[in-house]
């Protein structure tokens, strides 16, 4: 069996080595996940719901561990580690309501009585990526362990250190060892035959457009679901009447958060005109402010990118572009470090403008009207989420409903609660996750007629 090495990306030091799952070991733990299904739907309600309220309690004994592991694995900081940690808590918390709520309906029909019922699809196949392995693999093997399924899970071959400590912990909660399986490895070979082994039932992918389009062509050859979570390049529309000092302060920590590695980045600044110069003026001290270095240190604010590859794509953007407004600093050393940067683009054109850099690079823009904030917001091929700064409501509505993302935040830059959907339009994917609304796509409605009247 074939290994690979976890590297720490803020030292470039190799924390340890984890076996890669073989494509035949992949349909073994496919074909244990399918042979489960029947046992694991049998579990009463209440009993599988008591499971991942356990499962949840587990997850916050260990939350500091988790979250130490994340930093060590994936450069995240440590404040951020101990959100996403408790994040993967809260899923589990707030799905293990759901086995006891999964309810049919009785629908009136004559010459009898009607009622459906939410099935189970089957085994679940969960692809993770390297930015969030913990709160995205959540995500999806939280409803689809609550509506029955069994799961299957691939982390990201970067970062498979606390997804593989989350198949431990659901073990110790009492989830059987078959039902919910973390199988680290490539892409190529263990997402590969999630796509293409027909007793996988649904594929949630959360990665790049490009990957996902494969991912869903897979898919179709079965009429297997998917659930895509894909790219960004989301807008933050400042107006002229909005807080400009508190849209200046937060804006770094809309696009440079985890060094930008996030589909939600808004890393698109739109700033009307007439307040361009205020904006940019109280923007410089934000971005040059921001705390780049050890990411295990306490109030340290934006670690490393992911792996060297990826810093060297990042820096081909801005070495295409010779408008860098002003930059924010970053480590000298070991460890995959860029500073905290923002573009004022040439022209729409710019590659800076158009692709998802996907790290700490934003840009500037100017419009002048309302409608050319929206049009400037839509004019990409994404469309996950965005923010909106402004004191006028009205504008506010109007800007949300015409701008095409699936997740806006007014005068914030949140994106993600877990209460609530969250999922992408055009191409950042289609589904939803999280919310009430996610059950739905775990299981499959069967309609049963029962006749009344006699022969």
């Amino acid at each position: 069996m074939s290994s690979t090495e976890v590297i720490n990306p803020a030292t470039e030091a190799v924390v340890t080595r984890v076996e890669l799952t073989s494509a035949d070991d992949t349909d073994a733990a496919i074909g244990r996940a399918h042979r489960a299904l029947a046992s694991w739907r049998a579990v009463a309600p209440g009993d599988r719901a008591r499971l991942l309220r356990r499962f949840a309690e587990a997850v916050d004994a260990d939350r500091e561990h988790l979250a130490r592991l994340e930093v060590e694995n994936s450069g995240h900081t440590i404040g951020n580690a101990r959100w996403e940690a408790g994040n993967v808590r809260d899923v589990l918390q707030y799905y293990s309501a759901a086995p006891e709520r999964l309810f049919g309906r009785q629908i009136p029909v004559p010459g009898g009585v009607n009622i459906t019922f939410a099935e189970p699809l089957g085994v679940v196949g969960v692809i993770v990526p390297w930015n969030f392995p913990m709160p995205i693999a959540g995500w999806g093997f939280a409803p689809a362990l609550a509506a029955g399924n069994t799961v299957v899970l691939k982390p990201a071959e970067l970062t498979p250190l606390t997804a593989v400590r989350l198949g431990e912990l659901a073990r110790e909660a009492g989830i059987p060892e078959d039902v919910f399986q973390v199988l680290p490895g490539k892409g190529s070979v263990v997402g590969q035959r999630f796509v293409d082994n027909p007793l996988v039932r649904k594929v949630v992918f959360t990665g790049s457009t490009e990957v996902g389009k494969q991912v869903m062509a897979g898919c179709a050859a079965q009429v297997k679901r998917v659930t895509l979570e894909l790219g960004g390049k989301n807008a933050n529309i400042v107006f002229a009447d909005a807080d400009l000092e508190k849209a200046a302060a937060t804006a770094p920590y809309g696009v440079f958060d985890n060094a930008g590695q996030d589909c939600c980045a808004r890393s698109r600044i739109l700033v009307q005109r007439s307040a361009y110069d205020r904006f940019m003026e109280l923007l410089e001290p934000a971005v040059r402010g921001v705390v780049v270095g050890d990411p295990g240190a306490e109030g340290t604010e934006m670690g490393p990118l992911i792996s060297a590859a990826h810093r060297a794509t990042v820096q081909s953007y801005v070495d295409e572009t010779t408008a860098v407004a002003f930059r924010g600093s970053a480590p000298d050393g070991p460890g995959f470090w860029f500073p905290p940067t923002v573009v004022t683009p040439r022209t729409v054109a710019d590659r800076t403008v158009v692709e998802e850099v996907f790290g700490p690079v934003v840009t500037v823009q100017t419009f002048d009207e309302e409608a050319d904030a929206i049009r400037m917001a839509n004019d990409t091929e994404y469309g996950l989420s965005g923010s909106i700064w402004t004191e006028n409501l009205g504008r506010a509505m109007r800007v949300a409903r015409g701008v095409e993302a699936g997740n806006l935040s007014v005068n914030s830059h949140s994106s993600v609660r877990y209460w609530t959907p969250f999922g992408g339009v055009k191409q950042s994917g289609l589904g939803r996750e999280l919310g009430p609304d996610a059950l739905a796509a775990f299981t499959e409605t069967k309609n049963v007629f029962l006749a009344t009247e006699g022969e």
